[in-house]
């Protein structure tokens, strides 16, 4: 059954904006996905209903909170088939996620160690790595990709070795759109003893995970990519690891007791979660995933993979336009230049034309470099895009091409 694309539109009511006289075309999906109105009634709700600290409150208000960001943690859990809720921690996004592995679990690496990365990564993944460089002595090794904008996969086996200590890389590259072999890629590290973490960023709102399937370490992913609202992300550690780790923030809520002598911390997984949550959005995270599942994964990742195909298409009909990422198993990001155009100069023009792109580095600069180029135009597309969106995007940059070439 072919989903009703026109009914899912209208709950996002930001789509019947106009930019200038132009209807929107939102494009920016892979930066971040627009919020339906069910997830919007549900915050709102929250604010008017049920704002109340959560944890430790005997009050109503406070239980009643308490258990909607708990009823969420679950959710979370089902969502991605994590084994039990003490593995599922509540961060600020993916990029906070990332900084509590490297600063609590890369506290054990031992000075020589080393980290593997990709050439892919977001500088989320490679800055808190670089960060850890400062109290450590680590090295730091990248894999590299092909022309076709997938990893070298017998260069990554070959950088394993007895000073390994960890690799990270992501499930989807933000900018090439390539989805990497992820569960071989664990396993491979797994065979050399060595833990992983998966930044499935782009992943989580495009295709189904299963982090017990995938057998990873550790997996982060944020909600204001999932149609969710910002400032919420999570964290997936397998529990054993977790225990181990010590808090990465101190204060209120990741205690048991405290004297100025002595301090024991909560249990999993309040231990990592220092201070106020925003439970109010937490809350309303579930909604957000009741919503993608109402849809439905497959359903979503099929029309996607239907809009991609189409738009690769269209896009290569424009004569100097080139596109960065033709892997063979690809998601529904596309990253291009026409000619010797400026990415910004192209994006601006567009917008004026009320389709809104991403234009720059994409947070991953080294990739650039890699590519030989400052930049790209982006276009990323969800479950709400349709062809005949492709079609303005077509036809706005075959009205600025000429003007700029």
């Amino acid at each position: 059954m072919e989903l009703d694309i026109e009914k899912i539109r209208e709950d996002f009511p930001i789509l019947k904006r106009k930019i200038g006289k132009y209807p929107l075309v939102y494009l920016d999906n892979t930066a971040s996905s627009q919020t339906p109105r069910q997830v919007v009634d549900k915050i709102v709700s929250n604010y008017e209903n049920v704002k109340a600290n959560v944890h430790r409150g005997v009050h109503t208000l406070s239980q009643e909170a308490t258990a909607l960001q708990e009823h969420t943690r679950e959710r979370v859990r089902e969502f991605i088939n994590a084994g039990s809720v003490r593995e599922i921690i509540f961060t600020r996004g993916t990029t906070e996620a990332i900084n509590l592995v490297a600063s609590s679990f890369g506290d054990s690496f031992p000075d020589g160690g080393e980290i593997i990365l990709t050439i892919m990564e977001h500088h989320a993944n490679i800055v808190p790595w670089q960060l850890l460089q400062r109290h450590k002595n680590l090295t730091i090794k990248v894999v590299d990709i092909n022309e076709r904008g997938e990893l070298d996969l017998d260069q990554y086996r070959s950088l394993f070795n007895k000073n390994t200590c960890m690799a990270a890389f992501c499930h989807v590259s933000n900018v090439l759109g390539t989805i990497n072999p992820v569960k071989e890629m664990i396993a491979e590290a797994h065979a050399h003893g060595v833990p992983v973490l998966v930044d499935g960023a782009q992943a989580s709102p495009h295709i189904k995970i299963d982090v017990k399937d995938l057998d990873c370490d550790f997996y982060v992913f944020s909600s204001h990519k999932m149609y969710g609202p910002c400032g919420i992300g999570v964290l997936y550690g397998k529990e054993e690891l977790l225990e181990k780790m010590p808090p990465y923030q101190g204060g209120g809520e990741m205690i048991s007791h405290v004297s100025f002598n002595h301090t024991t911390f909560a249990d999993l997984p309040f231990k990592f979660e220092a201070g106020t949550p925003d439970y109010v959005d937490i809350a309303a995270f579930a909604q957000c995933l009741d919503y993608i599942d109402s849809i439905g994964l497959d359903k979503i990742e099929a029309h996607e993979e239907d809009l991609l195909r189409y738009a690769t298409e269209r896009l290569l009909e424009i004569p100097g336009l080139r596109i960065y990422g033709q892997a063979a198993h690809k998601s529904a990001v596309i990253s291009f230049l026409v000619g010797d155009i400026h990415p910004y100069d192209l994006g601006m023009l567009i917008d004026r034309l009320g389709i809104a792109v991403r234009t720059g580095h994409h947070c991953a600069q080294p990739l650039m470099e890699r590519l030989g180029i400052a930049g790209t135009v982006r276009a990323g597309f969800a479950v709400y895009n349709t062809r005949s969106e492709v079609d303005a995007l077509i036809d706005a940059l075959n009205r600025v091409i000429p003007m700029l070439s």
